[in-house]
């Protein structure tokens, strides 16, 4: 098959796409939770901890008993509960949110794998539990490519679809999102107005942190159906990288997910196309590789929030 007609064969193949959303569902939580955090001005490099511990909090959960919309409840509720941690420490204390973010994610993966070892001691390989599986939408097999593609995919996939649309509207359309802006912009006109800076930043860094652990939760409780270690694999840090090249809007930042899955998608199948001629490493590098050369392309031009990383005390202007 010539290089053109694998391209054309691809990009019209069903499989494809539907591995590429597959692929990007755990970063449009990610990214989505890192935006509300960032459009109200609190960076949280803890993501990738809270991947790992949403990761393990759900399926653990799902494995001692409960159903499977109990553990991604037992992922978010985990993960609000490191994004409170993180949102005491930097927002009415202004400690260093690289510095807080980054100590995060270490106690929470560290915490993650310690409990799943006090929790299974004696177990060799992780056990196995029933994942979610793909929902049956009839109405979807009209539509050509994409329509297999999106009734391959499982219901936390179209929860997070859900609270993109959610999200923007609330940015967009509601007091709500209009003062989680300002905050992010100008949170000396926030409190002019009355409003609580602290508890609108605390807000956004508990609720952000709820739907990035959702990101993990997926991985444990659809894409796989065990909980393994260095399972998210970097994932939370693609997510922060994701958030800058959307420029902090929501619409930009599923379509930037949905890309990063298509070029993972396309390395893999790229991989079985040309066989052991090239490394596979060559191959893992390409997304990440892609990935950079957005970042550069957008980086300079994107229009982040002026009180991005910024503390903001009472009465400061």
């Amino acid at each position: 098959m010539t290089n053109a007609a694998f391209l054309v064969d691809l990009v019209g193949s069903a499989s494809f796409w539907s591995a590429a959303i597959r692929i990007a569902t755990p970063l449009l939580f990610g990214v989505l939770g890192a935006l509300i955090c960032e459009r109200a001005g609190v960076l949280n490099l803890g993501i990738e901890g809270i991947f790992t511990a949403g990761a393990m909090a759900g399926w653990l959960a799902v494995y001692l008993g409960a159903g499977l919309w109990t553990g991604l409840a037992v992922a978010a509720l985990t993960g609000a509960a490191f994004g409170l941690v993180h949102a005491l420490l930097t927002v009415p204390l202004g400690l260093s949110q690289h510095v807080t973010g980054i100590g995060v994610t270490l106690f929470a993966t560290s915490l993650a794998y310690f409990t799943y070892r006090v929790a299974l001691p004696n177990v060799a390989s992780p056990p196995r539990i029933e994942p979610f599986g793909p929902l049956d939408l009839p109405f979807l097999s009209s539509i050509p490519v994409i329509g297999p593609a999106l009734a391959a995919q499982t219901a936390p996939t179209w929860l997070a679809f859900a609270l993109f649309a959610l999200v923007a509207l609330v940015l967009a359309r509601t007091p709500l999102g209009l003062a989680l802006r300002a905050v992010g912009e100008n949170p000396a006109a926030v409190e002019a107005q009355g409003l609580g800076v602290h508890a609108l930043r605390i807000g956004a860094v508990v609720a952000g942190s709820a739907v990035m652990a959702l990101g993990g939760a997926f991985l444990t409780m659809s894409a796989f159906n065990a909980f393994f270690f260095e399972m998210t694999a970097g994932r939370g840090w693609i997510c922060i990288a994701l958030t800058v090249f959307a420029s902090w809007k929501p619409g930009r930042a599923l379509v930037g997910a949905l890309l990063f899955g298509a070029f993972d998608a396309f390395q893999l199948r790229l991989q079985h196309q040309v066989g052991g001629a090239v490394p596979g490493q060559v191959f893992l590098m390409l997304p990440y590789l892609l990935s950079i050369a957005a970042l550069i392309l957008v980086a300079r031009r994107a229009d982040y929030p002026k009180a991005l990383m910024v503390p903001y005390f009472k009465g400061s202007r």
